[in-house]
C-alpha cells in the first residue's frame, strides 16, 4: 500500500499542478476586467509572496534565507525584474489585446525559445534538430496569430502577439539565468518575489491608469498568485523530486494547453478556433522533436 501510495504521489501533485496552469489563462482575463495589469501583478505577488513564506516555514526552511550571500541578494535582486515584474506585466497586457486562447497558445512556445537562447546564453550546438523543432513551433505561432492564414501576415492584433511572444524571451532568459541555480528553489523564489514588490509598488505609483479596488479583483489576484506563480510551482516541483519517471511526469505537462482550452470555452465562452488547436499541435511537435531527440527537459 505504502508503495502505491509513493508511485501515486508525483501524479497526483502533477495532474494538481496542470489542472492549476489549465485554469490561469480564464483567470487572468476574468480579473483583468477588474484590475490593471500592474494593480494585478502586484496584488498577485504579494499573495504569492505568503504562499511561499508559508511553504518555508512549514518545510522550516526560513533560516536558508538568512543564510544566503550578499552575491545571491544581488542576483535575485536583478531576477525579480524580469519575473514576476516586466513578465507578467507584459503577459496580461498580451491578454488585454488577444482572446485568451491566442495569447495562452504564444506563451506556451517558451520552450522553444529557451532553445534558442541557450545557444547564446549556455553556449549550446545548433543542431538540424534544433531548427527543425523551432521552424515547427513558430509556424504553429503563425498559424495562432493569424487565426490560419499563415500565408497572409494579417495578425489578430500585432501589439498584442508581440508582447506574448516578448513574454516567451523573459520566461526563458529567466530560467536559463537559473539554471546552475543551486539554492533551494522556494527560497530563492521567495526572495525574487519580495524584491519584486518594491519593484511592482514604484510601478504602481507611476501608473497612470488605475481601477478601483473591489473584493473579486482581489480574488482574482488571490487565484493568480496562489495557483498560477506560487503553490502550482512547489506542486510541480514535488512531482518531479518524487518520481522516479521524470520523463512520464513531464510529458503530462502536454496536455495543459488543451485543458486550458476546454476552460476557456466553458468559463469564457470563447468559440475555439481550429487555428489554435492545430497551432498549438504545431507548437507541442516543435516540442517534443526538442525534449526527445535533444533529451531537454520541459516544464
Amino acid at each position: 500500500m505504502n508503495y502505491l501510495s509513493k508511485q501515486f504521489k508525483p501524479y497526483l501533485f502533477a495532474v494538481s499542478a496542470i489542472f492549476f496552469w489549465s485554469t490561469v489563462a480564464s483567470a487572468f482575463k476574468l480579473s483583468l476586467e477588474h484590475m490593471e495589469p500592474v494593480q494585478l501583478v502586484f496584488f498577485a505577488s504579494i499573495f504569492s509572496t505568503l504562499a511561499f513564506f508559508v511553504i518555508l516555514l512549514i518545510q522550516n526552511k526560513l533560516s536558508l534565507v538568512m543564510k544566503l550571500e550578499k552575491a545571491d541578494f544581488v542576483r535575485y535582486f536583478f531576477l525579480s525584474l524580469l519575473n514576476p515584474f516586466l513578465y507578467y506585466i507584459i503577459l496580461l497586457n498580451a491578454y488585454k489585446l488577444l482572446p485568451a486562447q491566442e495569447a495562452m497558445a504564444i506563451n506556451y512556445s517558451w520552450v522553444i525559445m529557451m532553445a534558442i537562447l541557450s545557444m547564446p546564453i549556455l553556449k549550446q550546438k545548433v543542431t538540424f534538430q534544433t531548427f527543425i523543432a523551432i521552424t515547427v513551433s513558430y509556424l504553429g505561432v503563425i498559424v495562432i496569430a493569424t487565426n490560419g492564414e499563415p500565408f497572409s501576415f494579417k495578425f489578430t492584433n500585432i501589439l498584442g502577439v508581440t508582447y506574448a511572444l516578448l513574454t516567451t524571451v523573459i520566461w526563458a532568459t529567466f530560467w536559463l539565468f537559473n539554471t546552475r541555480e543551486k539554492k533551494d528553489s522556494v527560497v530563492s523564489l521567495f526572495v525574487i518575489f519580495l524584491f519584486s514588490i518594491f519593484f511592482l509598488s514604484l510601478a504602481m505609483i507611476i501608473s497612470p491608469t488605475h481601477k478601483t479596488i473591489t473584493l473579486d479583483g482581489l480574488i482574482g489576484s488571490a487565484y493568480i498568485g496562489l495557483f498560477e506563480m506560487g503553490v502550482t510551482f512547489f506542486l510541480w516541483q514535488s512531482a518531479l523530486s518524487l518520481s522516479s519517471n521524470v520523463t512520464k511526469i513531464t510529458t503530462l505537462a502536454f496536455l495543459t494547453p488543451f485543458m486550458s482550452l476546454l476552460v476557456i470555452y466553458i468559463v469564457l465562452g470563447e468559440v475555439i478556433l481550429l487555428s489554435s488547436v492545430l497551432g498549438i499541435l504545431l507548437i507541442i511537435t516543435g516540442l517534443i522533436i526538442q525534449k526527445y531527440f535533444l533529451g531537454k527537459n520541459i516544464k
